[in-house]
């Protein structure tokens, strides 16, 4: 739904999703409870296909595949295992049913934010405080691997662009990892995040586990945040003590950059 490095598989996987054999409406027939469901599709990005059902007073959103996804993403039955998860800890709508290919979890009501919400210093800082909680959660197992997803993006480039892309791939494949790996989300622009009262997070296909620094660099790189803003980030999510974390942070930055980089020329 995002203009962000990981909306990236690209034209290939988009021919996929476009000729899929299968409607929303043969997905809903195999899952209780919702066969006679009214179906809209929504406004999508390029990685999934979404539809609003509803089913008496019910109301849920629908993404599925043509075929099991691979890396980057999580599977949908990890995707599903990562959200419920998040759910029990109040950061994520319920997922009320999975398979290889196919989630459909709850439509929950709130403001999804955009980016005028992160100019707000009192929404960054509310921000950063869910996001400890967001990398409490426990580690999925699988690690994000920025390499490879950068060696996919640059397949993709035109060899114009090659000396533009090394560059990218060596800032890339020298940030390091990081010794304290939690779960991260990996996609956190403000169209994955919900304010139903308390924010909650959307989206969770490339979650998985990463330097929690990554999701920091995410909000401030993708967004602009101003130092004032950045500083208000660190500091909520850090509880004051986060001055020596600036230089790290600055290294996600630059890495989320050169990514972004990537996927976009890729595109082209």
């Amino acid at each position: 739904h995002h203009d962000s490095v990981w909306a990236g598989e690209l034209d290939a996987i988009m021919a996929k999703a476009i000729s899929m054999s299968e409607t929303p409406r043969t997905v809903l027939e195999r899952i209780e409870g919702w066969q006679r469901s009214d179906v809209e599709e929504l406004d999508g990005g390029l990685t999934n296909r979404a539809f609003l059902v509803a089913s008496g007073s019910k109301r849920a959103v629908l993404k599925y595949d043509d075929e099991p996804r691979g890396i980057p993403f999580n599977s949908r039955e990890v995707e599903a295992s990562v959200q419920r998860t998040a759910y029990a800890a109040g950061l994520a709508p319920a997922v009320l049913y999975s398979d290889e290919r196919c989630l459909l979890v709850e439509f929950v009501e709130g403001e999804v934010w955009n980016a005028q919400h992160l100019r707000s210093a009192e929404n960054v800082q509310k921000l950063g405080r869910v996001l400890q909680r967001v990398h409490a959660l426990p580690r999925s197992g699988r690690v994000f691997d920025a390499g490879s997803t950068a060696r996919m993006y640059a397949d993709r480039i035109d060899t114009r662009h090659t000396a533009e892309v090394r560059d990218r791939i060596e800032l890339i494949e020298s940030t390091p990892i990081g010794v304290d790996l939690r779960l991260c989300h990996n996609d956190l622009v403000a169209e994955n995040i919900i304010d139903t009262g308390e924010l909650k997070f959307l989206d969770w296909e490339y979650a998985c586990d990463n330097d929690p620094l990554f999701d920091l660099a995410t909000v401030v790189a993708h967004h602009n945040l101003d130092e004032a803003r950045t500083d208000a980030l660190l500091d909520a999510y850090f509880g004051g003590d986060w001055h020596s974390r600036r230089a790290e942070l600055e290294r996600q930055v630059s890495n989320y950059k050169a990514l972004l980089w990537l996927w976009k020329a890729a595109r082209e």
